[in-house]
């Protein structure tokens, strides 16, 4: 029995010989399809004339006595005759003279199958211009013979049959049995054609074209990006095109982005801590939502002292927040040389760094003023022509009088007789505006006394049954008769043991107080006065203090020294020193050798040489 055929068939008839033209036809078809090209117009019109044949000999024979017309021709058969020879059967697509082609298996992207060898075309006229692209009619895989089932239909004239994607392998072909059923046209259909490939992502570029144009699973999603010249010659394979970071073989997209991701979100951090720490930094030097301050503080600012030392005493005495800040902000302001050295009674708690350098750089308005200074243990009489020089208004004896609020016997236990404010005037230097009044200065000597007596310890003194207004008496006596310092406790000790002792005082300052002569010496008459500012006739003190002493007298008046001298006279060439004895024998010496010295100057004060 032969290969193919009936029982001792050896050589095969007309129709296996169909059959094998049939499926090289249809061989040209599929290799037409896959390069992309529309098969010859030949081929399909010769197989086309095959396929009504096989129907023409499958179709029962008609019965002699009915006259039945023939069967239709098949529409435009190409006859035979112009059917060139085609090349004998390739010996790689059958095993023998008669066997059928098996299915080709896929081919890959980069393979071709061999170009078959070219047929001369019939003149066909041009076709038409392809207009709207016909949708595809449906396809069934026919399970008894084992094809591709689709109806009969004219070729396509507005444009070229569907075809397999590039990469995509045709469906597999399998013998086909004989007979072949003649209500059906077998042939070899593609599916739709697949989607056009696309661009992966930076991992994908980096793969070889196989893997990356891969398409067995063609339902996966995909990554699309726009890519640029450089990286689209380099993801395919370019010469000289820049390398792209490859991914290694087997790991995954996600694990390739996971430190491109860690960087990104380690940026992120470093730029928010750094946007915080400038809020921040923002928010303590301008200081924005701060407000107006609290209570009033005195500061004094010294000579010299630099924008930071400024800084840190006002952050000690809470009138700024930070020190550094203000510095940093006198410099950025360029008030830093500014600063005034002052005592400010203006400056508030939690002021704002703009506020404080307001204050501390706001220029001292220009006063004309009136400087008037007191000497210690001056009279009142003795000051007239001081003040009058200064240029007040008014009167200072009147002015001097009294003064509404301050009264000496109820302050400091003066006698009811007290008719002025001798003794309570404090020596120093005042300021007043220019045309001020003398009771302007008068006020501002009362103040000064007050404040300078409350500092005073009269324990001593009460020991000794003294007043505020004795102690007061004794230091104006004390400011006439002490040249030097040290020795003003020494006469407040003299007087207090002749007071001890009732032995008059014999200050002759008293007296020149009386009579208002201060320069010339005492003529004898003078000394003798009656008066009771005559202390070498009367015992004790005198009614009032003969002038204003300073703050060094009343405390050598209120604490004496201890001492047992009862008598002082100038010494000669001691330049206002006082040779002090507690003997009369000690003074009588004393005073020999104050006149002697006197006489050799002919008269003339002896005390400086």
């Amino acid at each position: 029995m032969g290969l193919f055929g009936g029982k001792g068939d050896t050589g095969g008839g007309p129709r296996d010989a169909h059959e094998r033209e049939r499926a090289r036809l249809e061989r040209e078809v599929r290799r037409a399809e896959r390069a992309g090209e529309r098969p010859a117009a030949d081929v399909l019109a010769r197989l086309a004339e095959l396929d009504g044949a096989s129907a023409r000999a499958a179709a029962p024979a008609p019965e002699p006595p009915v006259a039945e017309p023939t069967a239709p021709p098949v529409a435009d058969p190409v006859p035979a005759a112009e059917v060139p020879p085609t090349a004998a059967p390739q010996a790689d697509w059958f095993d023998g003279a008669d066997t059928p082609a098996p299915a080709a298996p896929p081919v890959a992207r980069e393979q071709r199958e061999p170009t078959p060898p070219p047929v001369p075309e019939p003149a066909v006229p041009p076709a038409p211009e392809p207009t709207a692209r016909r949708e595809p009619e449906p396809v069934e895989w026919a399970q008894d013979t084992g094809t591709w089932d689709v109806p009969d239909r004219a070729p396509v004239a507005d444009g070229p049959e569907p075809t397999f994607g590039r990469d995509e392998p045709a469906p597999p072909m399998t013998p086909e049995p004989a007979p072949i059923a003649p209500a059906r046209r077998r042939s070899s259909v593609p599916p739709p054609p697949r989607r056009p490939q696309r661009i992966f992502t930076d991992e994908h570029d980096a793969l070889p074209a196989s893997a990356r144009y891969a398409d067995e699973d063609d339902d996966a999603p995909v990554g699309v990006r726009r890519v640029s010249e450089a990286q689209a010659a380099a993801a395919a394979g370019t010469p000289g095109a820049p390398a792209r970071p490859a991914r290694p073989a087997g790991a995954p997209a996600a694990a390739f982005r996971r430190p491109r991701r860690l960087a990104v979100r380690l940026v992120g951090v470093v730029l928010l801590l750094v946007i915080g720490a400038g809020a921040w930094f923002a928010n303590a030097l301008w200081q924005p939502f701060a407000g107006d301050g609290g209570d009033r503080v005195t500061v004094r600012i010294p000579e010299g002292a630099s924008a930071s030392e400024i800084g840190d005493l006002l952050a000690e005495r809470g009138v700024v927040d930070s020190g550094f800040f203000f510095s940093l902000r006198a410099r950025m302001s360029g008030d830093r040389d500014k600063l005034r050295a002052a005592t400010f009674t203006t400056l508030r708690e939690g002021m704002t760094y703009e506020a404080a350098l307001a204050e501390l750089t706001k220029p001292v308005p220009v006063v004309r003023t009136i400087t008037v200074t007191v000497p210690e243990g001056r009279s009142r009489r003795e000051t007239v022509p001081i003040i009058r020089e200064s240029g007040l208004r008014g009167g200072y004896l009147n002015a001097t009088k009294k003064v509404d609020g301050f009264s000496p016997r109820r302050l400091y236990g003066a006698p009811s007789g007290v008719r002025d404010l001798e003794g309570f005037l404090f020596p120093a230097t005042y300021e007043l505006r220019k045309g001020a009044n003398v009771k302007d200065l008068v006020v501002k000597q009362l103040e000064a006394f007050q404040e300078q007596f409350a500092t005073l310890d009269l324990r001593a003194a009460r020991a000794k049954n003294l007043s505020a207004y004795d102690v007061l008496i004794i230091a104006s006596m004390i400011e006439r008769e002490a040249a030097l310092d040290k020795e003003r406790s020494l006469i407040s000790g003299v007087i207090y043991n002749r007071l001890k002792q009732g032995i008059p005082l014999g200050i002759d300052a008293t007296i020149r107080f009386r009579l208002n002569q201060w320069t010339q010496p005492l003529k004898v008459s003078e000394l003798n006065i009656d008066s009771d500012y005559n202390t070498r006739t009367r015992q004790g003190l005198p009614p009032g203090p003969i002038g204003n002493p300073g703050i060094k007298s009343l405390r050598a008046a209120a604490k004496p020294a201890k001492t047992k001298a009862l008598y002082y006279v100038v010494k000669p060439c001691g330049n206002g020193a006082h040779a002090f004895s507690a003997t009369d024998a000690e003074f009588q010496e004393d005073v020999a050798a104050y006149n002697r010295e006197r006489d050799k100057r002919g008269g003339r004060d002896p005390s400086r040489c």
